[in-house]
């Protein structure tokens, strides 16, 4: 049975990223690139400071912290299940990359998708209600940066999808911890 999953895997990856251009390739490059987000980041920023005011800081100590924490626990993955990205993989053939970029050698899981579906996650929960467009605009950058991964060649599907998994558990448990924090009352007084 495992050996079926990593051959649809396999098939299911091929089939994604052979659907690829030279219009898009630097497209897709340069959108993972964190500093082609910036204007999102700087949109993010206005909309907690707009909302949340002087909270605002510990909501972005909240997102570090969930950042480096989902970035560290899939490294931890890669290292312990090392199933090698496709731009590894052996007798591999028909693989799509872009500027020679391979990726380190391990794959699984995708830190990229788990960390950009975290922080969408954990937005969503933060700002979701006021503005209504808000979360299709997060997921809709979340699923770019998820599929730029395989249109690059260093992801199967699969390690999405448990990025994805990780991704939007620890984007909900840090919202929801950032939101009951920002919401209690603090009392400066001492006794």
């Amino acid at each position: 049975m495992l050996e079926s999953l990593k051959s649809f895997d396999q098939t299911l990856f091929l089939f994604l990223n052979g659907h690829h251009s030279s219009f898009f390739d630097p497209i897709v490059y340069w959108g993972t690139n964190p500093v082609s987000w910036l204007p999102l980041y700087i949109l993010l920023l206005y909309l907690l400071v707009r909302r949340y005011r002087w909270h605002t800081f510990w909501i972005l100590l909240f997102a570090a912290i969930m950042i480096l924490f989902s970035d560290q626990l899939a490294n931890i993955s890669k290292d312990m299940v090392v199933r090698p990205r496709p731009t590894y993989e052996p007798g591999l053939t028909g693989l799509h990359t872009v500027n020679g970029y391979f990726g380190g050698r391990f794959g699984f899981y995708s830190a990229h998708a788990s960390t950009n579906l975290a922080i969408a996650v954990y937005m969503i929960i933060l700002l979701g209600r006021p503005f209504p467009c808000f979360p299709l605009l997060m997921l809709v950058w979340a699923l770019f940066m998820a599929y730029s991964r395989i249109y690059l060649g260093v992801h199967y599907p699969g390690d999405i999808i448990a990025g994805w998994i990780a991704g939007g558990l620890i984007g909900w448990c840090f919202g929801q911890l950032s939101g009951w924090f920002v919401r209690k009352p603090i009392n400066f007084q001492t006794e």
